[in-house]
């Protein structure tokens, strides 16, 4: 399977990361609650993470880096921690779900106003509309640090410029970023940074956590066992433990600790090139092909992501096409952005995303690029999505039937076996696709050219280099 799936999590993880979720299994106990081995190697694998986490994202205090199950859990203690009735909130259309609906929830039940920054149809922002929204109860603005869809990122740098001057706390939702690009909460003004364990910082599942910049509180959002002041009536108030009741996931931290030392070794600066070296290039190689859509901002930097549509065929037909005949995963639908969607006027198509990773190489780009271009060259509504079916270039696609739907569409007109969905409009007849021949972006590698010079970098192995029109450096 080529996996380019990595804006959901990321599948290929340094070895060190499951060794280190083994050892703990065999060894750590429940950290705090007790002052036996067990214990104390719990307390201390948990700490080391800590102590990492803190300076990945330039924390000052490792004792304010609070450990959660995930980013909507970590974006929830945030937000339901620091806002109040009253209170004004401004954020963007490019959120997650894990922020909108929070958010969405402080205005029903806690009289908590929310205004949100519009996005234009390539997903961009006007950095003068954070100004234009301030009230005078503004209390924060909330965003993420890239969107999970487009892959724009917002200059978080700017917009904590423009809280500070207005007095306002910055809350960064990093799910798409931590790992993947260079974050230090204190030069970018950001007062609380949220993130997931299991994304572009490659650690297990089930663990997040959030920054907490000095001079800010945050209500407990959860109250119980702390393994500490166990007669009081109150959740202790000092950080951490004043947002990390009950046992925390020390197995999975262990994970998310040898994977912060393995990002700490290669260099976020490393990790950030490679993943927008093959953004580029596959950008580069769809962006001209007949058919497709591709949404975003590529003249800016970009994370780790490109969405498309091919034609007007619903994205889950191209994905499972992708999945079924080419071994390719990728995500489809609203990916939780209904907001972002909007923006874009996909709400109905929704869109296929690609993204790429630390452990994605060239071979697989370039795979997924030819991927599309056969799809996207297909006589209308002839997209294959049997596994059965042989490569596109040299089949011959007849009408079919379905369930569901598409049960409306057609059975076969000849002997031929129904071969699964086929999207939008089957026609009839009997259409070889053509072959293709390799395109120069093919033949060529991957770099960046960045004012007419070449950048060439190693990507699986091999040394690479490739031109193209962006104007960006990695």
């Amino acid at each position: 399977m080529i996996y380019l799936d990595n804006a959901a999590t990321t599948l290929k993880k340094p070895p060190e990361v499951a060794q280190a979720v083994l050892e703990a299994m065999e060894t750590a106990g429940n950290a705090g609650r007790g002052a036996h081995g067990t214990s104390l190697d719990a307390g201390r694998r948990i700490y080391d993470a800590r102590v990492r986490a803190a300076r990945l994202f330039g924390c000052s205090d490792p004792s304010r880096v609070a450990f959660t199950l995930n980013a909507t859990e970590a974006l929830n203690v945030a937000i339901f921690g620091a806002f109040s009735p009253g209170d004004h909130v401004i954020s963007t259309d490019l959120e997650h779900n894990s922020v909108l609906r929070p958010l969405y929830a402080l205005g029903e039940e806690r009289d908590v106003a929310v205004d949100f920054v519009p996005a234009d149809r390539q997903g961009r922002v006007d950095y003068g509309d954070f100004v234009r929204l301030i009230r005078p109860n503004t209390k924060a603005i909330v965003c993420t640090h890239a969107s999970n869809l487009t892959g724009n990122i917002l200059d978080v740098g700017r917009i904590g410029k423009i809280a500070k001057e207005h007095g306002l706390m910055l809350f960064v939702d990093a799910s798409q970023t931590a790992g993947c690009l260079p974050i230090d909460m204190e030069s970018m003004g950001i007062d609380v940074l949220c993130f997931t364990g299991h994304k572009g910082l490659m650690g297990p599942q089930g663990t997040g956590g959030l920054c907490v910049g000095e001079g800010v509180e945050l209500r407990p959002f959860k109250r119980g066992g702390s393994g500490v002041h166990s007669y009081d009536r109150r959740q202790p108030m000092e950080y951490p433990t004043r947002l990390e009741a009950g046992t925390l996931n020390s197995h999975g931290l262990a994970g998310l600790g040898a994977a912060l030392k393995w990002i700490e070794e290669t260099g976020v600066e490393t990790i950030a090139r490679h993943d927008q070296q093959l953004t580029l290039r596959f950008y580069e190689g769809v962006r001209q092909i007949d058919g497709v859509t591709v949404y975003g901002d590529f003249v800016s930097p970009h994370a780790g992501i490109v969405s498309l549509n091919v034609r007007d065929y619903d994205s889950g037909a191209v994905a499972d096409a992708l999945s079924t005949n080419y071994g390719i995963a990728t995500r489809a639908g609203a990916h939780c952005a209904p907001r972002m969607h909007q923006a874009l006027g996909t709400v109905e198509q929704g869109a296929v995303r690609f993204s790429f990773g630390y452990f994605t190489t060239c071979d697989e780009v370039d795979a997924a690029i030819q991927a599309v271009e056969e799809i996207a060259s297909l006589p209308y509504g002839r997209m294959p999505t049997s596994a059965r079916d042989p490569p596109i270039s040299t089949q011959v696609r007849r009408p079919h039937h379905t369930v569901g739907r598409h049960a409306h569409m057609p059975p076969p007109t000849s002997n031929q076996p129904c071969r699964g969905r086929s999207p939008i409009d089957p026609r009839a007849g009997i259409n070889p696709a053509p072959t293709k021949k390799p395109k120069a972006w093919q033949q060529a590698a991957c770099a960046a050219r960045v004012d007419g010079d070449i950048e060439p970098y190693e990507c699986a192995g091999k040394s690479h280099q490739l031109l193209h029109p962006t104007r960006w450096r990695p």
